[in-house]
């Protein structure tokens, strides 16, 4: 291994002494005046090639932890209490489970004792720096307040919360809107009129201070008409003209059109019809 490392032709290794062999002497002699910067450069490309393979592993782990709790994934509108009690089996955190059609983003939902708790944590307990999609720790476990914020870390290939940069292009905004989210007895449906997207800083109190809409979210609408990069306008004004009682959803993950920007797509929370085992509900 060491030996085969020793044949790289970057200077100071013995590999770079090839190079006399092959390269003009002129090419050669020039190489050379820079055979002091060799080990940086050497440093740089071994190093590169770590951060590569340990990235490669980063998201082989998220997606290992995705497809092992796929088998357990409660279907909407159905007895989902086997599926959660095989889910609490694992983790007694699990609190619901999030799909958004027309993504990457379906996994369970989970809510710590602090929203540090599955910042580096998967569902299963284990350090991971993929994280968890988790419930900010002053929202309603049961999804039953007015307002429900979830985090989730923005990765690359629409893993974890990464899709929602989606919502921000307008075709694909108008085109998806649908989508679950499915706490025990109950389901909760993107259905109909389209999400709001927005990106705010991560101090944005109107977002993220869930006690601030605790009992009342009507507040939250002139914000989101001000600040929303895609909105359902005429879904926004049927929502003004509504009584006060209205549940919200909102998704953030981190974004890059500035150092502390947050991409947050934000539904809401509508009953649909009540199931045998609880109540479905509709985001719109």
């Amino acid at each position: 291994g060491l030996g085969l490392f020793n044949l790289v032709p970057i200077p100071p290794l013995d590999g770079s002494k090839v190079l006399a062999v092959l390269l003009p002497d002129r090419a050669y002699n020039w190489l050379m005046r820079y055979e002091r910067f060799g080990m940086l450069v050497l440093l740089a490309v071994v190093w590169s090639g770590y951060a590569l393979w340990d990235n490669s592993r980063v998201y082989a782990a998220a997606d290992n932890v995705q497809a092992g709790l796929l088998a357990f994934k409660p279907q909407p509108q159905e007895d989902n209490s086997l599926s959660f009690g095989q889910l609490r089996d694992i983790n007694p955190d699990v609190c619901g489970w999030l799909t958004l059609d027309g993504t990457a983003i379906d996994y369970p939902v989970v809510q710590g004792e602090s929203n540090f708790t599955y910042l580096n944590t998967d569902v299963y307990g284990s350090f991971a720096l993929a994280g968890s999609i988790f419930l900010d720790v002053d929202c309603d476990a049961d999804f039953s307040g007015r307002y429900s914020l979830l985090y989730g870390h923005h990765m690359e290939n629409g893993r974890m919360f990464g899709d929602l940069d989606k919502y921000k292009d307008g075709v694909f905004f108008r085109q998806n809107t649908t989508g679950t989210l499915t706490p025990p007895g109950a389901s909760v449906n993107l259905k109909g009129e389209s999400p709001k997207c927005l990106v705010v800083p991560a101090s944005e109190q109107a977002i993220f201070a869930p006690a601030k809409w605790r009992s009342d979210a009507g507040g939250l609408l002139p914000f989101v008409e001000e600040n929303a990069l895609q909105m359902d306008a005429q879904a926004l004004r049927a929502l003004e003209e509504e009584p006060e009682g209205a549940q919200f959803l909102a998704m953030a993950t981190c974004s890059g059109e500035y150092t502390d920007a947050r991409t947050v797509v934000l539904a809401r929370m509508e009953p649909m019809s009540d199931l045998q085992n609880g109540k479905e509900e509709s985001l719109s």
